[in-house]
């Protein structure tokens, strides 16, 4: 090989590997449930005044489930992290540009709460600690 192919070749690699690495690095969409609460979410928090763990969402859910594995849970760090979200949130904040309904009953019935686009507040005493599902 020549020098001028050698030096070509170690480019291309280079750009290549650098390319690779820049995908790997890119940050998590808001579309991930992580655990924070990302513009284009509702989320829900463990405890009142928005503070406690977070349950992050981009989309309706009709049924949360009631127990680990398969519940959706309480993903960021603090008081009731890891545990279901059924009947266990005490305050939301919406960053959709959505109204969001909360729930009592799973499959979106019973008595609800909206929370218009951008809202932050505790749910009221019919649905804290009692949330079943919620419909953007």
């Amino acid at each position: 090989m020549s020098t001028l192919t050698k030096i070509f070749t170690a480019t291309t690699a280079a750009i290549a590997l650098g390319g690779a690495a820049a995908a790997l690095a890119s940050p998590a969409s808001a579309a991930a449930r992580n655990g924070v609460c990302e513009s284009g979410e509702f989320c829900y928090y463990f405890n009142s005044g928005n503070k406690g763990s977070v349950s992050d969402f981009t989309g309706s859910v009709a049924d949360y489930g009631t127990a680990q594995p398969s519940c959706y849970d309480f993903k960021g760090a603090g008081n009731g992290k890891g545990k279901c979200i059924k009947n266990n949130a005490a305050s939301v904040w919406n960053r959709s540009s959505k109204t969001v309904r909360v729930h009592f009953n799973s499959n979106y019935g019973g008595k609800y709460q909206d929370f218009k686009a951008g809202a932050k507040g505790n749910l009221n005493s019919s649905l804290k600690n009692q949330n079943a599902s919620h419909q953007f």
